[in-house]
Formats: C-alpha cells, sequence, structure tokens
C-alpha cells in the first residue's frame, strides 16, 4: 500500500485513512486530546504523509502512524491553554466509538458505564509511560511488537511497564472483577 502511495496513488492513502481513522480517534481521545480528537488525526495523516519518504519498507503501517498520533496528541494537549478534565476525556471517548450497544439490557449498560468510569479514573492515575502503555495495548489493541514499535520502546520495556501498570491498576480498581471468558494477553 505504501508502495502506491509513493508511487503517486491518490486511492492507496485515502484507504489506508480509512482503514485507521477509528483506531486514530479512539487513540487520540483516550490520550486527552477531548473535543481536537479529529484534528489531531487529521494533522497526524498530513504528517505521515508528509513523512513517507522515512517509513522504513517492510514496516508495519500501523504502529508508526499511532506514533504520530500519539505526539501529535501530546503536542496539541501542551499546548492547550487549560487542562483536559476527566469529564472531557469521558465525552470525547464516548463520542468516538459506541460504547454499548443499545439493544443492551439498561442494567448491564449502567454497569459497563460504571465499569469505564473506574477504569478511565483509574488510568488517569497513572504515570503517562503506564497509561500509554495500557491504552495501545487494550484499548487500541495492539499487540506486542506493535506497542513497542509505536512507543519506540524494546520489547522487554513494553512488557516490564505493562506489568507495573497492570499491578497499579488492580490497586486502583480492587472491587472490579474480571469479565467472564475475558481476555488475557501475553
Amino acid at each position: 500500500m505504501i508502495a502506491r502511495v509513493r508511487a503517486g496513488d491518490p486511492e492507496a492513502y485515502a484507504e489506508l485513512v480509512r482503514a485507521h481513522t477509528g483506531l486514530a480517534l479512539r487513540a487520540a481521545a483516550a490520550l486527552g486530546a477531548g473535543a481536537d480528537a479529529e484534528d489531531v488525526v487529521q494533522q497526524a495523516f498530513v504528517k505521515a504523509y508528509c513523512s513517507l519518504g522515512r517509513f522504513r519498507e517492510g514496516s508495519a503501517f500501523k504502529p508508526w502512524f499511532m506514533s504520530i498520533v500519539a505526539n501529535e496528541t501530546r503536542n496539541t494537549v501542551r499546548t492547550a491553554a487549560r487542562q483536559r478534565t476527566l469529564a472531557g476525556r469521558e465525552a470525547a471517548f464516548a463520542e468516538a466509538e459506541p460504547l454499548i450497544p443499545e439493544s443492551a439490557d439498561p442494567a448491564v449498560a449502567a454497569v459497563e458505564i460504571e465499569r469505564r468510569a473506574a477504569l478511565e479514573s483509574a488510568l488517569e492515575r497513572l504515570s503517562e509511560e503506564h497509561r500509554l502503555v495500557v491504552t495501545y495495548r487494550y484499548l487500541l489493541e495492539m499487540d506486542e511488537s506493535e506497542t513497542a514499535q509505536a512507543l519506540g520502546w524494546p520489547r522487554g520495556t513494553v512488557k516490564s511497564r505493562l506489568n507495573r501498570a497492570l499491578r497499579k491498576l488492580g490497586k486502583l480498581l480492587p472491587d472490579v472483577e474480571p469479565r467472564e471468558g475475558g481476555d488475557e494477553r501475553e
């Protein structure tokens, strides 16, 4: 696909944009872009396009692009005059993707909303490194090597920081029980 883009095929880049927009919006929202998530993603796509000459042949696009999204989000958050609130992040995250299907049982939906709020609150209390590794690995569903590539960390660093972050989350969320059939990744 990248070779087609480099060869001047505009539809090839449009395909990459379509394939990665949802994930990029979730990443920007989860990393704190709030209402600016769409602007962050648009700017990230522009920067990625302009940087395709530096993209390593044979590398995966998703982790490379997600690192651009993360950097662009970080820049946007840093330059914002005010600090984003947890409520703003929750609203932006909720807009990025429907959290609960409309057909869900209202009681189940209420529990899911409470669990998500508790998780987001706990994530907010983690260090930036721990929040990033958990967000990439679990919220964005990237595997370990993609997470390492996106963050520019060695795989061992991803493993150790993820392990520490999950232990901290466990202490911050002592009353939250794992879901039935939950997926343990490693």
